[in-house]
Parts: C-alpha cells; structure tokens; sequence
C-alpha cells in the first residue's frame, strides 16, 4: 500500500479491482483542514480517463509492473503484435491498449510492453521515431498566413504537420509524446 501523497504522474496503482495511471497530479492544501490530491487518472483496461480526488492520508494498493524488451512484428485489423526478443513468444494487442502509440509503429521496431501478472497492459514507445513521408500536401511558398508549413502523412498513415522545406520521400523525426515534427533526418 502507498499513501496517495506518494502518487506522481506516471504511477499505476490498483483501487477497487481496477487498474489505473496517473496523468495529472495536484496536491491542494486550504488553510483549514485536511489537504486534497486530486489526480486525473486512465483506467488501464478500459481506457476510460476521469478526474479522481484522495483525501491527505488515504491509501492506494501499489502494483509492480514488469517491463518486456519486445520487438514489433505487424498488424492484423485492431490487433498489433508484438514478439518477445529472448523468449520469441507472440503476443497480440488490441489498439485500444496502445492508444497513440499506432501512430508511430513500424515493422521491427523494439519497444517496451508492459506487463502485470501476465497481463500486457501497453508499451512504452521510445521518445523519439525516425518515419519516411510518403506523401506531402503541395504547398505555395508565399502561403505563409498558416504557418509556413504543410501537412504529409507519413509510413505509418499518421498525418503531421511540418515545414514547407521538408519533401515526400524525406526521413522526418517526430516526437511520441506529443504527436510533433522535431527534424528532418
């Protein structure tokens, strides 16, 4: 058990028979009184994200979450599936477990799959991605009212938005944490 002044983003801890993540936290203290935690929480199996709100004080059951070294193999429909590199065990995930992380999936790609008493419950997708355009919207030097860029859809089928230097055929990297073109490669 773990006190819920404990929680921090990125913590998963289970609470009445289900799973959940911080997202958002916030400690509040009034002048009067016992402090609030409020917290913005996803449940992991569900995928549902709502606003949670702990007292100083209350207790959470703290869970151990083992991280799997795997290699991303291909999709089937929603299923994504993944291989274990040192075992070469097969696993599939549907895509609502992966949540953006289908944006950013290509064949072979190693990443972390998260697993809980035999339970894959997602990936960790490595911070950064190297993805080819394969196809860039025209743009005209001179339309500069939007930003001086254009939208391309790169390997995956994800849609970015980048400068009008970058081409189609151009390596592009892009951030996984919010979905943004950082470079051309």
């Amino acid at each position: 058990m773990i006190d819920v002044n404990e929680l921090r983003k990125g913590t998963t801890f289970e609470l009445e028979g289900r799973l959940f993540r911080v997202l958002e936290y916030s400690h509040n203290k009034p002048g009067r009184g016992n402090a609030t935690i409020r917290t913005k929480v996803r449940d992991i199996r569900s995928g549902s994200t709502f606003e949670k709100t702990f007292q100083s004080g209350d207790r959470v059951q703290d869970i151990r979450i083992e991280n799997l070294q795997m290699q991303y193999l291909y999709h089937d429909g929603d299923l994504y599936h993944f291989m274990d590199t040192s075992t070469y065990d097969q696993i599939a995930l549907d895509a609502k477990l992966l949540d953006d992380a289908v944006n950013y999936l290509k064949d072979g790609m190693n990443v972390i799959v998260q697993d809980y008493n035999g339970e894959a419950l997602g990936v960790d997708m490595p911070i950064t991605v190297d993805l080819k355009i394969v196809q860039a919207d025209v743009a005209v030097r001179g339309d500069t009212a939007s930003g001086a860029s254009k939208l391309v859809t790169v390997e995956t089928g994800y849609r970015v938005q980048v400068p009008l230097f970058v081409n189609e055929g151009d390596t592009i990297r892009i951030d996984t944490r919010t979905g943004e073109y950082l470079t051309r490669v």
